[in-house]
């Protein structure tokens, strides 16, 4: 049986995007083998009406909505190949189970890669995280601590130094601070460490002090991290989608990539900021843009 769309990642962008088609009364398919790249995170924010909620109960939550609309199957197997043919697209599973869709939504998300300090991992999603303006508010006015090796580290420092003055900035060893850039720091009382971190120091995941190879050491309560940004699934390369200098995939406002009939959603196509609601908001857009492209295709079809 074809299907008018296959998603794949069950993340907000893709339970939206579910939902979305849901009610336009397509048929769709959600694969989602749940492993979502917010498992370390014990809630979300920024959401208006779900602010602080955990990502389970908001899995919970979408697909019970979700389950309202007959036409849409969640089924939660790994998508291990995604092939063009005429008309379409051969979807193949974990299983070996072939699916065909009429349209491709990527809502695979990203993977991060964290910087290579010793602890970093214990102590992220506690009391390190990706983006003050998910987590920012509850570490107002702490002792904080911003980790990046790569140029953006002025621009988070910037962002962070709204809610907390009492900043240390660590470049981990990296070059990445131009000398005008620390004197303005330095200027807003904000520290700057260029040595590399030698071990993060806390209990249950609660940071307490930063350590460098200096043998220095500087009390922190948490902070903020820059990690690298990678697509979780190559389906995207492997249909030829153009990608952005950033690494997300090249979309118009509705999520059509480069490749007809794929689509891309949520982090995948916008990498930053990886917020709940703007994912959500994404996955909408692109479900509206599939549902516009396959309305477009059968109402200008041959009567005879």
């Amino acid at each position: 049986m074809w299907m008018d769309c296959v998603i794949i990642g069950g993340g907000p962008a893709g339970l939206n995007a579910a939902l979305v088609l849901g009610r336009s009364r397509r048929y769709v398919i959600l694969f989602d083998h749940n492993k979502p790249r917010n498992a370390v995170t014990h809630q979300s924010h920024g959401f208006i009406t779900r602010d602080g909620i955990g990502p389970r109960q908001f899995r919970s939550l979408a697909h019970q909505d979700i389950a309202r609309y007959p036409s849409v199957t969640i089924k939660p197997d790994k998508v291990t190949a995604v092939i063009p043919v005429e008309k379409g697209f051969q979807v193949k599973t974990s299983n070996g189970v072939l699916f065909h869709a009429r349209m491709i939504i990527l809502a695979t998300g990203l993977k991060e890669v964290l910087p290579a300090v010793s602890g970093i991992h214990d102590f992220y999603g506690r009391s390190l995280f990706s983006c003050p303006y998910c987590d920012g508010w509850e570490l107002r006015d702490k002792p904080l601590v911003v980790i990046s090796e790569s140029a953006n580290v002025f621009h988070t420092a910037k962002i962070v130094y709204n809610w907390s003055k009492d900043l240390l900035v660590c470049t981990n060893g990296s070059n990445s601070l131009s000398p005008e850039q620390r004197g303005l720091l330095g200027r807003k009382g904000i520290q700057v460490n260029p040595y590399r971190i030698k071990a993060l120091i806390g209990e249950n995941g609660l940071l307490s002090r930063v350590v460098f190879e200096n043998n220095t050491e500087v009390k922190r309560a948490g902070g903020f991290v820059s990690p690298q940004w990678d697509q979780a699934a190559s389906f995207g390369q492997e249909l030829g989608c153009a990608m952005t200098p950033q690494g997300g995939f090249v979309t118009d406002d509705f999520g059509r990539t480069s490749v007809r009939g794929v689509y891309a959603a949520g982090d995948s196509s916008i990498i930053a900021p990886a917020q709940l609601v703007i994912a959500a908001g994404e996955g909408s857009k692109a479900a509206i843009g599939v549902n516009t492209d396959l309305t477009n295709e059968d109402f200008c079809k041959r009567l005879f």
